[in-house]
């Protein structure tokens, strides 16, 4: 009930604050649609740019892409998502809800191994896997009905036929409906990778291993959405393929699952928060997967996915469209179809994980004190120049120190209200530095630096401000 309670608190923070309004409020909302306010677009922008240089700038053997949302319906078909991208449902007949099979049936195997009977929920999780993998659904309905699994709300084993339905929006293309073709919304960036895998190689000469990163919008039609911005239907992906020789593929995959880890911790992430499950049944197109998850208020869920998807993606597309996409490697002699290992991050995961990392409550001075611990990287604020008052030529001075840093920093200045309430307001949005001007600024050209953190203040020079912030900047 507590961490529920802190989720709720962060919610609405998100909401008073700038970072994230619910979509079409004022016509009471789209459920599991959401929408960016100020603070919220500059946090995510910046763990956006944090990646794409991490990728495409850093490393030198990635390259980036940005392709359609819409896609020929073709590909979605040799992808798999046509026939495999499903979840599976099913409705209570006393509640009237509808629940996702797995979850329910995962949730009673957690019962059961608290119960001490990890042996009946092992093969509890293989009768259901196996179910799901064969496609018998009356086996899916079996299994909760012997089971007994109820209902959360109604408490209830009542359930209707199972069903799969699938997570892919579709929309049409063509002037008249009556003549037009079917069009998915893509629900993963991917594919629009493999599709130019030749494009892009090609053009710019890359030599595997190499890899191609794309961030875009993904949508999926999904029946359950919650936990905020966690499970929506329209989301943004991360996404970066690695193409490496058929063999190394395992290597390559320890490789980038250290690579990704310490990417987090390097953002300002609790390593003790974080937790890498290997993925226990692997999806028809993996040799090998794991999961980077978070301990969030809800739970300890994904942020992102590693796998080694094998030659499944680029085989499919050159079957279906009777094209080679292969690799001719000049030091063997040789064509070959790469193997990929993708590293796939949920965008709006990521942003509530920082959130939630970074909202921080405590008692300082028998004051309750809130706050967001933004590391500097990620600040939708950088500094905020504030002077001290509104009059004596202050204002002037301090928008003058705002105008030189404008250029190569995102701060803010502020004259409004006292200088506490400002210090407060900024905390809220997780500026990490209040640079004040003062009396003393106009005689000797220094400011007072306040520490979001540590609430610490030191004065130094005015010239010294831009190198002082980006030596912050570089310690992270």
């Amino acid at each position: 009930m507590e961490q529920d309670n802190l989720l709720k608190k962060i919610i609405a923070h998100a909401k008073t604050y700038g970072f994230v309004y619910p979509s079409s409020e004022i016509y009471n909302g789209l459920q599991s649609f959401y929408d960016y306010g100020p603070y919220g677009v500059a946090l995510k922008k910046n763990i956006q740019n944090i990646w794409w240089k991490t990728m495409t700038q850093w490393k030198e053997n990635i390259v980036g892409i940005d392709t359609a949302i819409g896609m020929h319906p073709k590909v979605w078909q040799s992808s798999g998502h046509v026939d495999h991208f499903h979840d599976i449902l099913v409705d209570n007949l006393d509640s009237q809800k509808r629940y996702r099979v797995d979850i329910l049936i995962e949730q009673h195997a957690e019962i059961l191994i608290q119960k001490k009977q990890s042996k009946t929920a092992e093969n509890l999780l293989k009768s259901m896997q196996y179910a799901i993998q064969t496609k018998n659904y009356d086996q899916l309905h079996t299994l909760l009905t012997k089971n007994n699994i109820q209902c959360p709300v109604a408490k209830s084993a009542h359930w209707t036929p199972v069903r799969a339905f699938n997570l892919m929006f579709q929309t049409k293309t063509g002037a008249l409906n009556e003549e037009a073709n079917t069009l998915y919304l893509r629900p993963e960036t991917a594919q629009g990778i493999f599709v130019n895998f030749l494009n892009v190689q090609k053009s710019t000469r890359m030599k595997i291993p190499f890899g191609i990163a794309q961030i875009g919008k993904a949508f999926r039609n999904e029946i359950i959405a919650r936990q905020f911005v966690f499970r929506m239907r329209e989301f943004e992906q991360m996404e970066m393929q690695f193409f490496v020789k058929p063999g190394t593929e395992l290597q390559w995959f320890d490789y980038w699952q250290e690579q990704r880890l310490q990417w987090y911790v390097h953002l300002g992430i609790d390593p003790q928060n974080l937790k890498v499950k290997p993925h226990d049944h692997l999806a028809h197109y993996a040799n090998k997967a794991v999961d980077i998850n978070y301990d969030f208020p809800f739970g300890t869920k994904e942020i992102e996915g590693i796998h080694s998807r094998t030659d499944f993606d680029l085989q499919n597309h050159a079957q279906a469209t009777k094209k080679k996409l292969q690799y001719f490697d000049a030091r063997e002699q040789k064509n070959y179809t790469p193997y990929v290992v993708e590293t796939s991050v949920g965008c709006d995961r990521l942003f509530l994980m920082v959130l939630c990392n970074a909202y921080q409550q405590e008692i300082n001075n028998e004051k309750n004190r809130l706050y967001l611990q933004l590391p500097i990287l990620l600040a939708p604020i950088k500094a905020a120049i504030l002077p001290l008052v509104k009059k004596d030529g202050l204002p002037e001075k301090a928008k003058k120190i705002f105008d030189d840093l404008k250029y190569h920093y995102k701060v803010h200045y502020d004259a409004s209200q006292s200088i506490g309430k400002r210090y407060t307001r900024q905390d809220l949005i997780g500026t990490p530095y209040c640079m004040t001007v003062d009396y003393e600024t106009l005689i000797n050209d220094t400011i007072t630096i306040r520490d979001r953190d540590t609430l610490k203040q030191e004065r130094i020079h005015i010239t010294k401000i831009a190198q002082w912030l980006q030596s912050k900047i570089k310690k992270i």
